[in-house]
Parts: structure tokens; C-alpha cells; sequence
């Protein structure tokens, strides 16, 4: 068929046509889900978010769309140097012809791979690293994309329930003190959680506590 062909260059690299392209690109899009969710900013931001909501005692306001929302723009602001970057590198020269398909998914790949390498621990590299069998890893920047996406989520991992516990402390406290008071006032059928509900959701209105959040996810990507 001429529309699936590949063509062999002098220099041994090849070339699909458009309909191959075309496939290929569609079948991406496919993952484009995942990558979202474990090679961007989008799993530490939710995961926070969800922490948080259940430390005011709040387990469904704000309600899930709400949360997935909020962590899907503020995933877009973060990534967006990113995102710029590969537009730029990959995306515009292949338009323009610069680049093959698969230069341009090379040159895609390299913006992606350095946000995630700067937010990855070494000890969570190392384990998948170790557990992989590669040997011949001279630094970082040679650590292959199926070894450096499962140690960036586990990292991930790690720093949101870090920044979650740090938010958990404070409404803690105030359940804490509610709660003996009112064993001291012999008021053992009152749930402490009506009591305490409203002086959680005042402390973090008084101390503009989504700004604060916000802005400590965003900096978190960009402080080392």
C-alpha cells in the first residue's frame, strides 16, 4: 500500500509516511492519561489535596471534580516552562519539517526527563536502578525512561505525604484540645468532630490557607 510505506535514508535511519505517522500519533494519545498522572506534577498536587481535605474533616467538600480540577490547572501552571520547552524543540520543528517523528519524540522526551530527574531522590533511583539490573549508568541524565518514571512517582510519593503530615499537624492540635475539653466538661456523647469543625475551618481561612497550600506546592517544584 503507498500510503504504509518506510523508507531507508544512506545513513541507515528511516522514514514512515504520514499514515504511520498519523497511526502512531494516535495511538499516543491513548496515554496521554497516564503520563499525566505519573510524569507530571498532577499526582503530588491531588494527593495533597486530598490529605488536606480530610484533615478539616471535610471528606467530600470540595467535592472530587472540584479537587481534580484544581490539581489539573495548577498542574498546567506548573509544568507550563515544560510544556513550552517541548513545544518548542519538538513539536514546532516537526510541523515545520525540521524534524522526523521520532527526533522530534527524542527531542519531546528531553524537557519531560529533566523536570522528573530534578525531582527524583538518588535512594529512589538507585532502588529501581538496582532492581532493573542496569550496570554501565555513568550519572543521571543516562537513567532510561522505564527506570526514571517509577522512581519520580515513588518520590512523589513520598514528598506529598511529607507536605500532607506537615497539614495534618495544626488541625490535629485542634481536635486534640477539643476533644479534652470536652472530657473535662463530661461531654462524652458530643462528637469532638461537630465541635471542632468550625475552628478548623476558621484557622485556615484566617490564615488564608489556600493561598498558602498553593503556593507551597508550587514552590516545592522549584526550591531544592
Amino acid at each position: 500500500m503507498p500510503a504504509v510505506t518506510v523508507k531507508t535514508a544512506a545513513d541507515g535511519s528511516q522514514t514512515y509516511s504520514v499514515t504511520l505517522q498519523i497511526l502512531a500519533l494516535m495511538t499516543a494519545l491513548t496515554f496521554i492519561p497516564a503520563a499525566l498522572i505519573m510524569m507530571t506534577s498532577f499526582t503530588r498536587i491531588i494527593i495533597v489535596l486530598a490529605i488536606l481535605r480530610h484533615a478539616l474533616g471535610l471528606p467530600s467538600s470540595p467535592s472530587n471534580q472540584t479537587i481534580v480540577g484544581m490539581a489539573l490547572f495548577l498542574t498546567i501552571f506548573i509544568m507550563s516552562p515544560v510544556f513550552e520547552k517541548i513545544n518548542e524543540d519538538a513539536i514546532q520543528p516537526y510541523i515545520s519539517d525540521k524534524l522526523t517523528l521520532q527526533d522530534a519524540a527524542m527531542s519531546a522526551s528531553q524537557p519531560i526527563k529533566t523536570f522528573m530527574l530534578g525531582q527524583t531522590r538518588n535512594t529512589d533511583l538507585e532502588l529501581f536502578v538496582g532492581m532493573s539490573g542496569e550496570k554501565e549508568l555513568e550519572s543521571r541524565e543516562q537513567v532510561p525512561l522505564k527506570i526514571l518514571i517509577p522512581a519520580f512517582v515513588t518520590s512523589e510519593l513520598k514528598t506529598a505525604f511529607q507536605i500532607g503530615f506537615l497539614l495534618f499537624i495544626p488541625f490535629l492540635i485542634i481536635d486534640l484540645v477539643v476533644a479534652s475539653v470536652l472530657m473535662s466538661m463530661g461531654m462524652m456523647m458530643l462528637s469532638p468532630m461537630i465541635i471542632s469543625l468550625p475552628f478548623k475551618i476558621m484557622l485556615f481561612v484566617l490564615v488564608d490557607g489556600w493561598n498558602l497550600v498553593m503556593g507551597t506546592i508550587a514552590a516545592s517544584f522549584y526550591v531544592q
